[in-house]
């Protein structure tokens, strides 16, 4: 199946010299959910910017369901929506007009229901007579997204949807997410809340310094990078940690009461019988064992201190 979105070799440098990507080559499959993680300044927003054209590529191609966004710009325009980081809208715009005048941007012709369904989706309906300006902040984020969704695009950009909006807002969007995957739109969204990568992405991008570090599939990023760790609570305090124990990677508390044993899940699983069978001929006793396994987080955070 043809990707919606290929991205090949694009960078981008400002004229002050700075360049905020370099050499990006990403390919988003059809119907997929896809995660663009990175800092603050890493070109999430900028490479964002040059496939929805509001930044022009220095150099590279960029096509949108088999339409280049320069050569055939207004075919590649209309399959894409956008809904920015800025609370950017009419203030005294009525929630109906602003969301249908979007979709007349586009050459479509009016389709009321299809504008009543996406603000009944976004529970927005009982505001369409509403001007923004008397809209709360978590609602003009939810009119960003119909907004953005008022002319059917088939790809859709989330750039931080969920910025200062409340914990159960967010979830509402996370669940809209999966409902417009179920129906056919790609979503690529970037977002500072690693769990909402975690929750809803198939695949995770890591962009940083205007590279791509990796892109993986959230599932083999989290088999391939993370790591398990075994903490055991001591029955007593050890003074030291036995000779014995050195080759478990084995590390013992300031306090002397708890070992931590950090292992690879593919690969030293059979490790922990050994390790709790040499405890017992050492004669150690312990009261507790607890598991606690590596985060997307912790694989981000990895990832960018590696590359620092």
């Amino acid at each position: 199946m043809q990707d919606i979105l290929s991205v090949a070799g694009v960078s981008k440098t400002y004229a002050s010299g700075f360049q905020a990507l370099r050499n990006i080559d990403l390919a988003i499959r059809r119907g997929e959910i896809f995660a663009l993680l990175g800092p603050n300044g890493a070109g999430k927003t900028t490479l964002i910017g040059i496939v929805c054209g509001i930044v022009t590529a220095s150099t590279g191609r960029v096509t949108v369901d088999g339409h280049d966004i320069v050569r055939d710009w207004r075919a590649a325009r209309e399959r894409i929506g956008l809904v920015p980081q800025e609370l950017t809208t009419d203030a005294f715009e009525s929630v109906w007009g602003t969301v249908s005048f979007s979709r007349g941007l586009f050459g479509k012709p009016p389709n009321p229901a299809h504008i009543e369904k996406t603000l009944k989706a976004l529970s927005l309906w009982d505001k369409k007579d509403s001007k923004i300006i008397t809209l709360s902040g978590g609602m003009k984020r939810r009119l960003l997204i119909a907004k953005a969704l008022a002319h059917e695009p088939m790809l859709l950009f989330l750039d931080e949807p969920t910025a200062g909006v409340d914990v159960n807002l967010r979830r509402d969007m996370w669940q809209l997410v999966r409902e417009l995957r179920d129906t056919g739109v790609t979503v690529i969204l970037t977002t500072h809340y690693i769990e909402e990568a975690e929750q809803m992405a198939d695949r995770i991008g890591v962009i940083n310094k205007g590279e791509l570090v990796l892109v993986e599939s959230k599932a083999e990023l989290m088999r391939k990078l993370g790591r398990k760790q075994l903490t055991i609570e001591l029955a007593a305090p050890l003074a030291r940690l036995p000779a014995a124990l050195a080759g478990y990677h084995a590390t013992l508390s300031a306090g002397g009461d708890e070992l931590t044993f950090a292992y690879d899940k593919r690969l030293d699983r059979a490790g922990i019988a050994p390790l709790l069978k040499e405890l017992g001929e050492l004669g150690i006793e312990f009261k507790d064992l607890r598991t606690t396994e590596s985060t997307l987080e912790d694989i981000f955070v990895g990832l960018l201190e590696q590359q620092a």
